[in-house]
């Protein structure tokens, strides 16, 4: 480890959100995982206005919120995904080329796990802001209403 407890605790913190997108994807290679979630964390983030991505960024572990924030440019945000489809290809464009899942299932599986990791009413806040069909890409559980 580093030596710094708290740059071992966020370390840590950034593991166990790898092991739990590894497993909802059934990934055995972690870089896979890593690649899910940081694509998926992006048009997450890229698909909120810049008020409610700062916000849920803030959620966020430190060194997951690295990862949601790199290369951001809120001045371009959010994007105009309204239907699964466009948001899932959102998302494929960030994949290395021949990943191993397809987009909608990966996205199901890393919103799986950001429910479960982030408080479930900060999720809901953010489903609550999304268009009715990418509601539908969250656990039914995360769902308002």
């Amino acid at each position: 480890m580093t030596g710094h407890p708290t740059f071992d605790h966020t370390v840590q913190e950034g593991n166990i959100w790898l092991k739990a997108a590894a497993e909802k994807l059934h990934l055995e290679d972690r870089r896979h995982a890593y690649s899910a979630l940081r694509a998926t964390l992006h048009a997450l983030r890229d698909r909120l206005t810049p008020e409610m991505a700062v916000h849920f960024g803030a959620q966020l572990p430190m060194i997951i919120r690295g990862l949601y924030f790199e290369g951001w440019r809120m001045a371009e945000k959010p994007s105009p995904e309204h239907t699964v489809d466009e948001f899932c290809e959102h998302v494929a464009r960030q994949l290395p080329p021949k990943f191993p899942r397809e987009a909608d299932i990966m996205v199901r599986g890393i919103f799986e796990v950001i429910f479960e990791q982030v408080d479930p009413g900060e999720v809901a806040k953010i489903i609550d802001q999304m268009p009715v069909p990418l509601k539908n890409l969250w656990p039914l559980i995360a769902r308002r209403g």
